[in-house]
């Protein structure tokens, strides 16, 4: 994973509703009728945030009727998760001292 796709996760996942919906689909996947009833905003908003969802690879959907359905990729989830993880202050000689409280 290349530090520009981290960088669009982090910006996807720095809105509050964002975070909501990744919390949401972490249970399955979901019609985008049940995030609108869920977050109770409008149609074009939940189209925003789920562009930014998708454009960045953590959100997966498909078109059935006239309802988006979307769910996590999997995948990119654990990339980004691994990604992370990775970064750790560990290796740093001096010791944080207000981590020791």
């Amino acid at each position: 994973m290349t530090r520009e796709e981290v960088a669009a996760i982090c910006k996807a996942m720095s809105d509050a509703n964002r975070l909501r919906i990744l919390e949401m689909l972490t249970q399955g996947e979901k019609c985008g009728c049940n995030l609108l009833e869920e977050l109770q905003v409008t149609q074009p908003t939940l189209s925003h945030h789920m562009k930014v969802l998708s454009d960045c690879g953590l959100v997966s959907s498909y078109k059935d009727g006239k309802w988006q359905h979307y769910s996590i990729n999997c995948k990119k989830f654990k990339e980004y998760k691994e990604y992370i993880a990775a970064i750790t202050c560990c290796g740093n000689a001096s010791i944080d001292k207000d981590s020791e409280t």
